[in-house]
């Protein structure tokens, strides 16, 4: 099994950030069959203040190359993506677009 671990921002607005809670109470099934699809077997995002933390756990077969070109190719995740950055805001120093930052693990007991 692979691990990765993110981190994003959201807006700093209480409104937004419950709306944000919300959907992901109730992902689209759509996402939830890609995500299994890609090869994730788990996934995990906490939240404090307006700060993301998201883990995902992927079979041998998964890969962020792989999982990114079936979303390119997805309508419902690209209209889910769109949605959901409307919430969101990149980490500082972020590119142009650039969503979730890949975090480096740095401690593992």
């Amino acid at each position: 099994m692979v691990r990765y671990c993110f981190a994003l921002d959201l807006k700093n607005d209480h409104k937004l950030i419950r709306e944000y809670v919300n959907y992901h109470k109730a992902v689209w099934p759509e996402i939830l069959e890609s995500m299994k699809a890609s090869g994730i077997l788990n996934s995990e995002i906490y939240l404090i203040q307006n700060r993301l933390f998201m883990i995902i756990e992927g079979n041998e077969s998964f890969s962020l190359l792989k999982k990114s070109h079936m979303d390119s190719k997805n309508e419902i995740v690209q209209k889910w993506e769109t949605l959901m950055w409307n919430y969101q805001q990149a980490l500082p120093k972020s590119k142009p677009g650039e969503k979730w930052k890949l975090m480096e693990c740095i401690f593992k007991l």
